[in-house]
C-alpha cells in the first residue's frame, strides 16, 4: 500500500487495489505521481507484485499505422470497419480519434491480422 500511496494514491484507494489483486489476481492502477517507472516497478517487485506499465498515450499516428500495413485509406477503412472520412480526418489532423477509436487503432497496430479476422467473422445463425 505504501508503494502506491507514495505515488499519490490515497491509503484507502491503495488498500482497495491490494484487495483487488488478492481477489482477482490483478489490478490496474493509475498513479498520479511517477518519478521513475523503473523505480515503481522495482518497489512493487520488492513487495511481491509483478507490475506492467501501460502507456496511456493520447497521440496516435493513424497514417503510420495504415502505411505500416501497406493499405490505402479505403482498404484500411473497409478492412477494420471505419469510415474513410474519419480516417482522412485523423490523418490530416482535422480531428483526433476519440478514446474508443484510439484504443481500437492501438489494437489494430499491435495485432492487425487478428483484428482483421475477428472483424471479418460473421456470427452463425
Amino acid at each position: 500500500m505504501f508503494v502506491l500511496a507514495r505515488r499519490g494514491l490515497s491509503m484507502l484507494k491503495a488498500k482497495r487495489q491490494i484487495e483487488a489483486v488478492i481477489e482477482r489476481g490483478q489490478a490496474t492502477v493509475e498513479l498520479p505521481t511517477v518519478e521513475d517507472t523503473s523505480a515503481v516497478v522495482a518497489d512493487l517487485d520488492k513487495a511481491g507484485f509483478e507490475a506492467q506499465l501501460v502507456q496511456l498515450s493520447t497521440t496516435l499516428d493513424v497514417r503510420h499505422v495504415r502505411q505500416k500495413l501497406g493499405l490505402s485509406r479505403e482498404q484500411f477503412a473497409l478492412r477494420y470497419g471505419l469510415e474513410v472520412e474519419a480516417v482522412r480526418n485523423w490523418e490530416t489532423g482535422k480531428r483526433e480519434p476519440d478514446t474508443a477509436a484510439r484504443s481500437y487503432l492501438r489494437v489494430i497496430s499491435n495485432a492487425p491480422e487478428q483484428v482483421g479476422l475477428a472483424y471479418a467473422q460473421t456470427p452463425s445463425p
